[in-house]
């Protein structure tokens, strides 16, 4: 039986007042999420009550650890392992793509522990593999003693043609020492097991208060998905931003930070 891991995270904000728990998608990290985190933290605007904030480095992902199994049980267990070590209730679980089948199946399994769950353009269907070229690019990338970031960049650009998803994920390389680089999601397990991260999640209804935002250019959810989305989660709302994409996040922060802040305040 695999045992849940101990997460890397980061906290910021207000001890006592309501937590919010982000996790991030597939090949992401913690600070992902830095800008929107920092906002509900601290808000620029007086009259938003300040939050706690922890932003989560999923299994495999970030700086938290490499295993050698992930799926979306495992990935909850972590998250509940994380919320008993801190001590958290009434918590606002917030999850992109990913992360939000992460937080979906936590809602399923300790909705006890739940205030509102905030969904990010992901519904609990199974999902197309659209993430091949991505995987491969990772895996062929020649990180040898002596490489560049410049050289892994124009590799990673070869197979990827969107300019702002490279620089995505060249967020998680970095330097292990002089001249070494490496990646700090565990490409070898998420190659070898995207069919986990695509799965669809059990089919447990859930009735923890839920928004799911979509983005209205994004096909992760589709106007056909809703009314499952809406049998399975029986106290959701759907919410669309007709501009953005499955980055809903990062196109559209203004709008995110205030379902977030909806969520925390109902």
């Amino acid at each position: 039986m695999n045992e849940s891991v101990e997460l890397n995270y980061r906290r910021s904000g207000t001890p006592g007042a309501t937590p919010v728990v982000i996790l991030h998608g597939l090949f992401g990290t913690a600070d992902n999420w830095g800008s929107i985190g920092r906002e509900l933290a601290e808000p620029s605007d007086p009259g938003a009550p300040p939050l706690d904030v922890f932003l989560v480095d999923l299994r495999d992902h970030g700086r938290s650890p490499h295993t050698t199994a992930i799926s979306y049980p495992l990935m909850a267990a972590d998250v509940h392992a994380l919320v008993q070590q801190l001590g958290l209730r009434d918590i606002v679980l917030v999850g992109h793509s990913m992360g939000g089948k992460t937080a979906m199946t936590f809602a399923q399994r300790w909705p006890e522990l739940l205030k509102q769950l905030v969904v990010i353009d992901i519904g609990p269907r199974e999902h197309q593999n659209n993430q091949g070229h991505i995987i491969e690019a990772l895996r062929t990338a020649d990180l040898s003693h002596g490489r560049t970031r410049r050289e892994v960049e124009e590799h990673i650009a070869h197979y990827v043609k969107e300019p702002g998803v490279v620089q995505f994920l060249l967020k998680n390389l970095y330097w292990v020492e002089e001249g070494t680089l490496a990646w700090r999601m565990n490409v070898e397990l998420l190659g070898r097991e995207i069919g986990a991260i695509l799965a669809a999640i059990g089919p447990e209804r859930v009735q923890v208060p839920s928004i799911f935002i979509r983005g209205g250019q994004s096909n992760y959810i589709l106007r056909e998905d809703i009314p499952a989305i809406q049998e399975q989660f029986t106290k959701a709302r759907i919410e669309t931003v007709p501009y953005a994409g499955h980055w809903v996040h990062a196109q559209a922060p203004e709008e995110v930070i205030q379902y977030i802040r909806q969520a925390a305040s109902a």
